[in-house]
């Protein structure tokens, strides 16, 4: 538990930085440095500036160690050139259209459309005394705002079904 709440502190204290002026959400990842994954995936997908330049945007941001967890080779084969409409399905599963934070949040769950174009779009967000989770993902640090939208730091990448 104390590794827990000193890593949730040590995520605090760095997106604080990045918020405090006015970073949009990509520079706010990078200054964080433990988005390196995120960061390249977007680029490759061709989202990273939509993400700096949208506005009004929730990300649930999963860290360099979400992506680890990830079955081997998996990361590598998504950026290559020809997986990148899979690879935007996937980081766009993880954007919402609209900012939303925990405090907006009931205590159940809830479902939200994501800014993902096809199949699979919504995401079951639930809000309980445990914290908040997404999809089968736990928000580890909630709130961190930007000045284009609000990010959610994740421990698991979320895959669409579909």
């Amino acid at each position: 538990m104390r590794k827990i709440l000193t890593t949730v502190a040590m995520s605090a204290a760095l997106f604080t930085a990045g918020a405090a002026n006015a970073a949009n959400i990509v520079e706010s990842a990078e200054k964080a440095g433990k988005f390196g994954t995120l960061l390249a995936a977007a680029k490759a997908a061709g989202l990273a500036d939509a993400l700096a330049k949208g506005k009004n945007l929730t990300v649930f941001a999963p860290t360099d160690a979400a992506f680890a967890k990830l079955p081997k080779g998996t990361v590598e084969s998504l950026l290559k050139p020809e997986n990148k409409a899979k690879l935007a399905a996937i980081l766009s599963y993880h954007v919402l259209p609209r900012t939303l934070t925990s405090r907006q949040l009931p205590h159940k769950a809830i479902h939200v459309r994501t800014i993902k174009s096809s199949g699979d779009r919504t995401l079951r967000v639930s809000k309980s005394s445990r914290g908040v989770t997404v999809d089968n993902a736990n928000v580890v640090t909630a709130n961190v705002r930007a000045s284009n939208g609000v990010i959610h730091v994740i421990d698991k990448v979320l895959l669409p079904s579909r």
